[in-house]
């Protein structure tokens, strides 16, 4: 019923023989919008909001070295700590990526943003260690929401011909995030500031907790000012409201050009009609019980058609290679911190007679001077690093091939994870972990583009959020993996991490080639 990029499958004559035989498909009558200002504007809202999501999962690593004292916690705790935002990501993805494809893009971004914002700032003044595990749980639920739809709602705005060159652009916005974090980390937690008292403790590493709060909730409020996706209303049946958002967009872009006039009345999609009729039919006047109950239904049978052909074969090898690098790129990534902290003063990460290393198992005796600047500096630089990943990405993304550059980085950033347990200083450690930092974007940014263009519309939310919830399940098991490991000989973690990123990378290749193709 979906069409491949192989043999297009047109469902106009199908499904849309009613129409208007004036009717223009969807992909140029988003042409005809122009590009310009909405679609740079779209790009700075979508991006901040990747940014803040980037904040709020990569801001857990570098509480590592001060939570551990403030919250009395050894390896394995923090293995956990790491964790636990993966867990609500895994639960949040399916279930707000569903409703996305059900109820909008929209809507559920604010809801998703809102859930993350609340539920960090309520963890920045809980004082124990299991309080603060549920607040950053809930906060991952709301993450795990606008991870997968901010990518859907972005992609349906871009025309075929910009569209792997602007989702790349809005990927370089979780590096963005990732500096922001590494930034502000930097800048606040080594600095005696806050309130302690005997009862309550408001340290610095919970006014940085708090300030990370700011660009999700800043986000949620923004897009109450943005249209929904026009591709949704069109699918969803309201060609008329899609229509009058493509004519707002055509306004903004030509806004110096008054006299320029949108001229398509009427759409069509080549694709995904079935599902509009589908949902025209579940979209009514009914109470909230019963659209839950549409909501699952749609939910099972979304999830049925990406297990069946001709989508098959890309949604499982899309399964592996987001499993591996997620478990590859996570379970390492939130611990680089640590690792830092673990070595500032000379040796290898991997020596147990590093005196950082002794006591890091014992609840009890934690070292506790987490305000070397040392140790956030380099976790600045390591952030820093993925900028020339994310160039090089913008302007290859197009011309290499998505699966190819997917492939290579994976591969890549194997072979440097085999190199870290052999460094001997800290500057070595900082300069292997930029390299991995700025290769294993690539493959990132790799793989968002090719998940936006896989999926047919009508089950992109629904892909987006099963991808995304394997990637949880793989990076919580790679930071339990490494919080268990890293005390018996943190190599062991590492050739882990090396095997399953070269082979992720060689399964790539035989993903489909989906440059420059129409999307479904």
């Amino acid at each position: 019923m979906y069409s491949s990029f192989d043999d297009t499958y047109d469902l106009a004559a199908e499904d849309q023989s009613d129409v208007n035989p004036d009717a223009v498909p969807y992909e140029e009558a988003l042409k005809e919008t122009g590009y310009g200002r909405f679609h740079f504007k779209v790009l700075a809202l979508c991006g901040w909001a990747v940014s803040s999501d980037a904040i709020e999962v990569l801001s857990v690593s570098f509480l590592l070295p001060a939570a551990s004292c403030d919250l009395d916690i050894g390896s394995t705790d923090k293995g956990w700590l790491n964790a636990i935002v993966f867990i609500g990501m895994l639960l949040g993805g399916y279930f707000w990526g569903s409703l996305a494809d059900h109820q909008g893009r929209r809507s559920i971004l604010m809801w998703s943003l809102t859930v993350n914002g609340i539920g960090v700032l309520a963890s920045s003044v809980v004082q124990t260690f299991w309080a603060f595990l549920l607040c950053r749980f809930i906060s991952g639920i709301g993450v795990g929401g606008s991870i997968p739809v901010i990518f859907s709602y972005f992609t349906e705005f871009q025309p075929k011909e910009k569209r792997g060159m602007m989702i790349s652009a809005l990927a370089t916005f979780w590096m963005c995030g990732n500096i922001i974090a590494a930034g502000l980390a930097w800048a606040i937690i080594p600095r005696d500031i806050g309130y302690i008292s005997s009862s309550f403790k408001f340290s610095s590493w919970r006014i940085f907790v708090a300030t990370c709060a700011v660009p999700s909730l800043s986000s949620a409020f923004l897009f109450t000012m943005m249209p929904e996706s026009p591709k949704f209303l069109l699918i969803a049946g309201k060609a008329s409201e899609a229509i009058k958002v493509l004519t707002k967009v055509h306004d903004s872009n030509f806004s110096h050009r008054k006299s320029k006039e949108y001229k398509i009345k009427s759409l069509i999609l080549a694709t995904d009609t079935s599902r509009a009729e589908y949902l025209e039919q579940h979209n009514g006047d009914v109470g909230c019980i019963a659209k839950l109950g549409t909501g699952c239904t749609v939910l099972k049978e979304s999830t049925k058609q990406l297990f069946r052909p001709p989508l098959l074969k890309s949604t499982v090898l899309m399964l592996i290679v987001n499993f591996v690098l997620a478990f590859g790129y996570y379970g390492l990534w939130m611990w680089f911190p640590e690792l830092f902290s673990r070595m500032k003063d000379g040796g290898s990460p991997c020596d147990h007679s590093n005196s950082n290393f002794i006591n890091q198992t014992s609840k009890n005796e934690t070292t506790c001077n987490y305000k070397d600047n040392w140790v956030y500096f380099s976790g600045f630089m390591t952030a820093l690093s993925n900028l020339p990943g994310n160039i090089l990405t913008i302007f290859l993304m197009d011309r290499i091939g998505r699966k190819q550059l997917l492939a290579m980085s994976m591969v890549l950033s194997g072979v440097s994870v085999f190199f870290i347990p052999l460094i001997h200083n800290k500057y070595e450690n900082l300069g292997i972990s930029c390299v991995f930092g700025a290769v294993s974007t690539v493959g990132w940014n790799a793989l968002d583009v090719l998940s936006a263009e896989l999926f047919p519309t009508s089950l992109r939310s629904t892909a987006f959020g099963i991808m995304s919830g394997i990637g949880r399940i793989a990076a919580i098991l790679g930071n339990l993996t490494f919080g268990e490991l890293i005390d018996v000989h943190c190599a062991i973690p590492m050739i882990i991490v090396a095997a399953l990123l070269v082979f992720g990378g060689l399964a790539s290749i035989k993903l489909p080639n989906t440059t420059k193709a129409d999307i479904h």
